[in-house]
């Protein structure tokens, strides 16, 4: 039973307090938030109108949104450059051929990826894209070895991997948003089928790690987070689990079974097989409905 909560307050860690889903048009959210995004473009003249508009978005006031890009400048500048550069190459080579996606050269270019790779694999973690653009990160958490995998990295080199995922799905959400005209966020799967043991401690601390990583780096990106297929026995403490939360985060939490992504041994077939991916997008359109 600890074991059972452990896990779920980790995954938890991932939640950012944004705003709850809903279909949104970049041209409404701009005329909104025009003034802070025009001035925001003095901070950081070479940024997107659509990063600026995700700062507008996530702080109630100018400064707050001015302090935020400044410090994510700092970062792309600094300790953050390489992974943008890694992230930035991989995704051109991914959409070399024009209307597809090569997911290799992301996977071989993210951070420590020789090591990391052995463990994150499209068995337990991958990103698909949902019919109305956004995409989808889904995590089965009882099929990562944690253990092993903290035992070959440190936490600092697993949040750098984690801040390349950020970067690389940022890029592709931004360039479908100026594409399609609405904000495309990214939606969290946590499936938390078969988990038996508490998270490994340092894996834990990455997982936080990754969650200030999304507020201060990447604000207005992350949508709303599911967490899928609870056991039983600990679906009846969800009514105590939500308030410990703030509210933007409770309003964003959903507990929910989702019957076919618990029914696959592992999530490879969600990309090789259309009609399993179709299923599954299908459940979480439900989800989300």
């Amino acid at each position: 039973m600890p074991g059972f909560f452990l896990v779920f307050f980790a995954l938890l860690l991932t939640t950012t307090t944004t705003t709850a889903y809903q279909a949104k048009l970049v041209s409404s959210l701009l005329k909104t938030k025009q003034t802070t995004v025009d001035k925001l473009a003095m901070v950081a003249p070479g940024s997107s109108e659509m990063t600026r508009l995700r700062f507008a978005l996530a702080f109630p006031s100018q400064a707050e949104a001015t302090r935020a890009l400044k410090a994510t400048i700092a970062w792309r500048a600094g300790p953050g450059k390489s992974i943008v550069e890694a992230a930035s190459k991989a995704v051109v080579e991914a959409t070399r051929n024009p209307g597809e996606w090569d997911n290799e050269p992301v996977r071989l270019a993210a951070p420590h990826a020789k090591t990391i790779n052995q463990f994150i694999t499209p068995k337990n973690i991958l990103t698909l894209s949902s019919g109305d653009g956004d995409l989808v990160y889904i995590i089965r958490a009882s099929a990562i070895n944690d253990g092993q995998l903290m035992r070959k990295v440190s936490v600092k080199q697993l949040s750098e991997f984690f801040a390349y995922v950020k970067e690389v799905h940022s890029i592709v959400a931004n360039a479908r948003s100026e594409r399609t005209g609405r904000l495309c966020e990214v939606i969290f799967a946590n499936d938390i089928s078969g988990i038996r043991l508490p998270p490994n401690s340092k894996f834990s601390e990455a997982l936080t790690s990754s969650s200030k990583q999304y507020e201060q780096l990447y604000p207005s990106l992350a949508g709303p987070t599911m967490i899928l297929n609870l056991p039983l026995i600990l679906q009846a403490f969800i009514a105590l689990f939500k308030p410990l939360f703030p509210k933007s985060v409770q309003d964003r939490l959903l507990f929910e079974r989702a019957p076919f992504l618990a029914s696959q041994k592992e999530l490879t077939p969600l990309t090789t097989s259309p009609k399993s991916r179709d299923r599954f997008l299908a459940e979480v359109q439900k989800i989300l409905r």
